[in-house]
């Protein structure tokens, strides 16, 4: 592919002699946290339905992918062909429905599928759990979800929102209680948990917890900045301005934003 192929000369030359210090001194580690960054950048740019944020995104995501492979080859131990081949072997061998004779209704039979035969790469691995396979470093909003999403697929799940509904008013009266003893260990404990069954809830209504929270502090920031318009406009600071007067123009928002 003559497009990728022009990358990795670039990324060759790059860390190879005369190129960059910069590029030449990273590893995987000093690195990671651009990976992290450019995937929330390409998230933002999906959210907004941007175009050409998309495509630019998209290719910085990208880069991340082969500036690792091109360590990993500096430090002899793969290459990025492997990482493609190994990725194509993997989906041919999860979509047994398109490359093989197995027969499937709908999409949920897919996924189902997909799970059965991770398991069975799990087992492989010799990990002690299904949950093994799940990154720690995840925000810990998807992590809850990621966990619960697993364990639900071997049938440790609610039987219907309704129970989760009825779990999260336990749960915010623990917290309550943890509130009124003001044991903070006790209240992170509690808030954890009122987290946790708020996911199982946006799961099981097939919501994603992390868009559904994204979409919310979008709306707060918009609605924020119609008070901080109005105290410039009246050339105020906003911690001048009465709440009485900061609850009016949020209110005021509410209805147009």
């Amino acid at each position: 592919m003559e497009a990728l192929d022009r990358l990795m000369d670039i990324m060759d030359t790059l860390r190879g002699p005369g190129g960059c210090p910069w590029d030449v001194e990273q590893d995987h580690k000093s690195i990671m946290k651009c990976l992290i960054e450019e995937t929330y950048e390409l998230a933002d740019a999906i959210e907004e339905n941007d175009t050409d944020a998309l495509k630019e995104e998209l290719g910085d995501v990208f880069l991340q992918v082969v500036f690792h492979s091109a360590i990993a080859k500096d430090n002899k131990r793969f290459t990025l062909d492997e990482v493609i081949n190994e990725l194509c072997d993997k989906l041919i061998y999860r979509h047994p429905h398109v490359f093989g004779d197995v027969n499937v209704r709908d999409s949920d039979e897919v996924i189902k599928n997909w799970e059965r035969l991770k398991r069975k790469e799990n087992i492989k691995k010799e990990r002690k759990s299904i949950l093994s396979g799940i990154p720690n470093t995840l925000p810990a909003l998807l992590n809850a979800l990621k966990i619960q999403s697993v364990v639900s697929r071997v049938g440790f799940d609610w039987e219907n929102p309704e129970g989760v509904v009825d779990k999260i008013k336990e749960e915010l009266q623990e917290a309550e209680a943890a509130m009124d003893k003001k044991n903070k260990d006790q209240m992170e404990d509690e808030i954890g948990d009122l987290f946790f069954s708020v996911v199982n809830l946006a799961r099981l209504l097939k919501i994603d917890p992390e868009a559904a929270l994204r979409r919310t502090n979008k709306k707060f920031s918009r609605r924020f900045y119609e008070i901080e318009k109005v105290a410039k406009e009246q050339n105020i600071g906003l911690s001048e301005m009465p709440l009485k007067e900061k609850d009016r123009i949020w209110e005021a928002a509410k209805g147009e934003i």
